[in-house]
């Protein structure tokens, strides 16, 4: 959308939620994963993997989202942490915190938490929980 780099943008989608679904349950994923539904769970990548989001306008995540590149322009209803590179593009929402390497941001993205720079964050799939119910899918995944 923004970046010179096309090396992620351009990349290839692995999975993808449509517009009329609605997932319940954290993702694990690694390659391209392209949200048009709403996913209701948290989002992380694959133990290394370089990965990338991309949330359209109709797309929502409710839960955290930890991804190495992503490009946003729907809502999220958590904390976002990039360690590589995010976008937000004009029609992006994010009721959180964002943590980022390199952000690039559209007029009109709206972010209601606090933009941290992190360079060097590590892109881990090891997420903050509150329930014990949690912890064990997490560790299930891994």
């Amino acid at each position: 959308m923004f970046s010179k780099s096309k090396k992620h943008r351009a990349g290839k989608i692995d999975t993808m939620v449509g517009q009329n679904t609605e997932v319940n349950g954290d993702v694990v994923f690694s390659g391209g994963l392209h949200i048009d539904g709403l996913v209701k769970g948290n989002i992380m990548v694959s133990e290394g993997a370089d990965s990338t989001l991309t949330l359209s306008e109709n797309g929502r995540v409710e839960g955290e989202v930890r991804v190495p590149h992503i490009i946003l322009n729907g809502e999220v209803r958590g904390d976002v942490y990039a360690s590589e590179h995010i976008e937000l593009a004009a029609n992006a929402r994010i009721q959180g915190n964002v943590y980022y390497n390199l952000l690039e941001m559209a007029m009109g993205a709206e972010v209601n938490g606090s933009l941290v720079h992190q360079a060097g964050l590590p892109a881990t799939n090891k997420l903050k929980t509150s329930t014990p119910e949690a912890t064990s899918k997490l560790q299930a995944a891994e």
